[in-house]
């Protein structure tokens, strides 16, 4: 599938703030075999004093901004075409769980991709009592970890609500957990939590869901605007796989990836610092249209 991706970030300062300085995180990757920037611009008003585009540890594409001079609003305008085409998964030859570290310790690399960094807490994401059993509740012994990870998805897509007004940004995995309720997130913080408890490495993915829904289909949640799924590690053979437990699928070609991360923290669309005082108000909107292609 070929798409246009459209993004728009807003902030509008109550007065004007100054002494930015801003990572911003929000063009697409591209990612061999899975999917293929075709061309991509992130544009900043008003223009930076300082900008240096480069990718971070975990190789995801980003642009660090200063500004200087004081300014009332920060727009950050993406627009990307992205070839997105995602392979049918392979059969399932993951391991069990009790035999899964010796998959993990026969990796010897700490590259981006490693396991090693997407087992234990990270900066959003420390150890939950609650959702450890959870996922014990759920995890049986006999069970491959591709199916654990399917039923845990399931089981999160069943017993949260979707609902944007209940949880934050800041809202830990812990107080979703206990809520059963909140957006993409937190699902996605839950599912990563309930992993890692298990010893199944898993991480954060951010990106794009499809704003269109193919004929006959219903819209996923989390379109129009910045979405998060999940990844897992299944061992040597099967490597990295992709869940979204928010609409209880694996992540196909409606999923475009942004960035890989342990966790929000590592992803975050923008972060930084400025000088100001009072509110802001900010706004996003996204829109993916696929493009019609001829013969």
């Amino acid at each position: 599938m070929l798409y246009d991706v459209n993004l728009h970030i807003s902030y509008l300062y109550d007065t004007p703030v100054s002494g930015g300085r801003h990572i911003v995180r929000v063009l697409p990757l591209s990612i061999g075999g899975r999917q293929r920037l075709v061309a991509g611009t992130v544009g900043v008003t008003p223009g930076p004093g300082e900008r240096v585009d480069h990718n971070d540890f975990f190789e995801n594409p980003m642009s660090a901004i200063l500004f200087r001079n004081a300014h009332e609003r920060l727009d950050i305008r993406m627009q990307a075409r992205v070839h997105v085409d995602v392979p049918e998964p392979a059969a399932d030859f993951s391991p069990r769980v009790a035999n899964l570290p010796e998959d993990i310790a026969g990796y010897w690399s700490l590259d981006a991709g490693s396991p090693h960094h997407y087992t234990g807490p990270s900066p959003r994401l420390k150890e939950c009592p609650d959702i450890a059993e959870y996922a014990r509740s759920i995890a049986k012994p006999d069970m491959t970890v591709r199916a654990i990870a399917a039923a845990i998805c399931a089981r999160i897509h069943k017993d949260f609500t979707y609902d944007p007004k209940a949880t934050n940004v800041d809202t830990t995995p812990r107080e979703a957990f206990k809520l059963k309720r909140g957006v993409c997130q937190d699902f996605s913080h839950v599912m990563i939590v309930a992993l890692r408890s298990l010893g199944i490495p898993a991480g954060y993915v951010s990106g794009f869901l499809r704003t269109i829904p193919p004929p006959g289909k219903e819209r996923l949640e989390g379109a129009d605007a910045m979405h998060a799924w999940v990844r897992y590690w299944c061992g040597r053979v099967n490597g990295w796989m992709e869940l979204d437990p928010t609409n209880d699928i694996p992540a196909g070609t409606d999923h475009i990836v942004v960035a890989y991360g342990r966790d929000y923290a590592d992803v975050a669309p923008v972060i930084g610092v400025l000088k100001g005082y009072g509110q802001h108000k900010t706004s996003q909107a996204v829109d993916v249209i696929p493009v019609r292609q001829t013969a």
